[in-house]
């Protein structure tokens, strides 16, 4: 039987490799520093472009500045002027108004479309790209003009109702007619909720569709009962950004009514807009600012909260 040398190992491979070590601290050293520096331009801008202006906004909001002399601390009588301000409550008011309105709207006109377009019929590519370029070009300046002079009292509504005996009308000059101008322009720019509609409905497997048939159920039930379920995260997803953009909406209101007719359009963003730009008042602005992100922050935070009694998801359940 052999036994074991008992001859000492070689030194020079018994010694650790110093050299491959220290590398591979390095490269372990290395990657963070790397991945920061990668994304330094981004973590730059978002410091000095977002994050100081947000603590800055915070700041000014208790104080009173008007842009020509240095701001003065008030504490918080910004915030107590805008409780007493009847025009802050109309804002508000007219805010909400147009979310209630424009949001729903804007989600069926997006589902109902997605449906129809979720269809392998001839020629599908071209009409789905002729329906989303109206939110190709929503929310310009050129697209809120071209509305003013459709629903204007010489407009393109108007010449439809002479044709069939109904007499004109000044649609955005109504105090009761003009928010519901504003309401049907975003509701017609509901391409990017028709695409992630679209993208939703695709991803429902067929086989759910084909035992419902062949269970006798109609084309009702199975909405009901297969894509409003499969859809709900979507449809969530969809709900949330559509209410956030809703009420931060400025261009519309400003172009197409400018507030008016007496406050009935003016919209929570515009408000805000004329106390910084128009009154110099950009303390004032800036708690009214505030009070907007507390107010979307609310309502997003609500909107979890009631999501987990009807979104479905598939992997987990009911939520």
């Amino acid at each position: 039987m052999d036994l074991p040398s008992l001859q000492p190992a070689d030194p020079a491979r018994a010694r650790p490799d110093v050299k491959a070590i220290t590398k591979k601290a390095g490269q372990r050293w290395n990657a963070p520093v790397v991945g920061y520096l990668f994304i330094a331009p981004w973590l730059l801008g978002f410091l000095i472009l977002q994050l100081w202006p947000i603590i800055q906004s915070f700041y000014l909001s208790m104080t009173e500045f008007s842009l020509l002399e240095p701001a003065r601390w008030i504490g918080l009588d910004n915030y107590r002027d805008i409780s007493q301000d009847r025009l802050f409550f109309n804002s508000l008011r007219v805010t909400f108004v147009y979310v209630a309105a424009s949001v729903p709207l804007k989600l069926i006109a997006a589902l109902l479309i997605a449906m129809l377009l979720n269809r392998q019929i001839r020629g599908i590519s071209f009409y789905r790209t002729l329906v989303y370029l109206p939110s190709l070009i929503g929310g310009s300046l050129a697209v809120a003009v071209l509305w003013r002079n459709i629903f204007g009292l010489n407009g393109f509504v108007n010449q439809l109702a002479v044709l069939v005996g109904i007499d004109p009308k000044n649609w955005i000059g109504t105090p009761s007619t003009a928010l519901g101008t504003l309401v049907l322009l975003t509701a017609w720019q509901f391409g990017s909720a028709m695409i992630i509609f679209l993208a939703g409905l695709k991803q429902i497997p067929s086989e759910l569709y084909e035992a419902a048939s062949v269970d006798g159920a109609s084309r009702l039930r199975k909405f009901a009962r297969i894509t409003l379920p499969m859809l709900s995260p979507v449809i969530l997803f969809n709900l949330v950004m559509g209410i956030i953009n809703a009420f931060q909406m400025f261009t519309s209101a400003y172009i197409v009514t400018n507030g008016g007719p007496v406050n009935s359009t003016e919209m929570f963003a515009l408000f805000l807009y004329n106390k910084a730009f128009g009154s110099l008042q950009m303390g004032y602005a800036s708690a009214l600012a505030w009070i907007l992100l507390v107010i979307i922050g609310v309502v997003t935070a609500l909107n979890f909260v009631a999501s987990k009694y009807w979104v479905f998801y598939e992997t987990e359940g009911r939520k």
